[in-house]
């Protein structure tokens, strides 16, 4: 079997590709086929997450095992057939976890066609790649106070020079 997915990067103007994989092909052939599709560096840390049909992140699937115990699960672990078992389920890619890339997986057709290609293969393109990762309003994690602080919504949270403490032994040099 050879699976279709779609892969939409989250922007503003629209950017995808459609890749097919084989069915007992894992998430880390998926991952290698949406790099070479986006032309990214390969480099970055990546994650697949679970996801539903309005698109809420669930379980992560990394692509190296951070643990402790060496014993987790990643990409490698998982064959397409098993993640993505029929048309319409879905997933979010993040690749560069400084830059957020973020991509929109969907699977779109099953087809039970012999594989005549090296697979993962890029079959349609739409759209140029941006330059830079776009921008996302995302929530971010005070690690002192150990709360969340909303990037456009907390004004308060931004600090001026006026409220910091200076050394007043830099008055001397």
């Amino acid at each position: 079997m050879i699976y279709k997915i779609r892969v939409i990067l989250d922007t503003k103007e629209d950017v995808f590709r459609d890749i097919e994989v084989r069915d007992k092909q894992t998430l880390f052939s998926l991952y290698k086929g949406i790099v070479s599709a986006f032309s990214l560096q390969g480099e970055e840390l990546a994650s697949f997450y679970e996801s539903n049909k309005d698109w809420d992140q669930g379980r992560e699937i990394p692509l190296e095992d951070m643990g402790d115990t060496g014993n987790d699960e990643t990409m490698a672990d998982f064959q397409i057939s098993e993640i993505l078992p029929k048309v319409g389920d879905r997933m979010i890619f993040v690749y560069d976890y400084m830059e957020m890339w973020t991509f929109y997986v969907e699977v779109i057709a099953i087809e039970d066609k012999k594989a005549v290609f090296n697979y993962p293969l890029t079959v349609y393109r739409f759209g140029s790649m941006p330059l830079k990762a776009p921008k996302r309003n995302q929530d971010i994690l005070d690690l002192e106070e150990d709360e969340i602080i909303d990037s456009e919504d907390d004004a308060e949270a931004e600090t001026s020079f006026d409220d910091l403490e200076l050394d007043t032994d830099l008055d001397d040099f």
